[in-house]
């Protein structure tokens, strides 16, 4: 009779010994999820917090573009002096092309603009001579349009004073003998007609 209870009493403290691991694997359990829960949220946020500081960083990388200087200062325009349309005969041999063109001159100083219309009949007669050096095929590419542009301008401020080296006999040259080796250019000076732009281009 004494050993049945005896059996009893040690199986009630094996019983409790049983829930009490089962309470702490369960607390573990827990421990675990919420951590792995809290170590998730923390992920997951810290992609939105760089993704806020991605946006912070590309402000930044955009903020010099926005505050890029400008070509021309807003608060001294430049100033543009059309010139009347140009109607010239073009040195193409084969057969008789003409070409109708409009210049306008991009200067930056008004006294320039004065000195322009001063010397307009020699701007206007080198213009022409630039033009009438040129064929068709030379004008007709992107590449020859700018040249004349860069001749155009020289021929400009010549009856300025401005002294600078002529394409025209390097250009000829390249074409006529293309092994010569060209010339090296000279620094070009600073000129009062900073560019030359094309209002009307036609070529008959």
């Amino acid at each position: 009779m004494s050993a049945a209870p005896a059996a009893t009493a040690d199986a009630v403290p094996a019983a409790k010994g049983g829930k009490k691991k089962l309470i702490l694997i369960v607390v573990a359990a827990l421990l675990v999820v919420l951590g792995g829960g809290g170590a998730a949220f923390v992920l997951l946020k810290k992609p939105a917090g760089d993704e806020d500081g991605g946006e912070d960083g590309r402000a930044e990388a955009h903020a010099p573009a926005a505050k890029a200087k400008p070509k021309h200062d807003a608060s001294h325009p430049p100033i543009f002096v059309p010139l009347d349309p140009f109607t010239v005969n073009l040195a193409d041999r084969d057969s008789e092309r003409y070409a109708q063109i409009g210049i306008t001159l991009e200067i930056e100083d008004p006294k320039t603009a004065d000195a322009l219309k001063v010397y307009m009949p020699a701007i206007r007669n080198n213009i022409l001579m630039v033009l009438a050096h040129k064929t068709a095929e030379q004008l007709l590419t992107r590449d020859g349009k700018e040249k004349l542009a860069t001749a155009i301008m020289h021929a400009a401020v010549k009856p300025l004073g401005y002294e600078v080296d002529e394409e025209e006999e390097a250009e000829t040259a390249a074409d006529d003998a293309p092994k010569k080796k060209k010339r090296k250019k000279k620094v070009a000076p600073a000129l009062p007609v900073t560019a030359v732009h094309f209002s009307n281009f036609i070529i008959q």
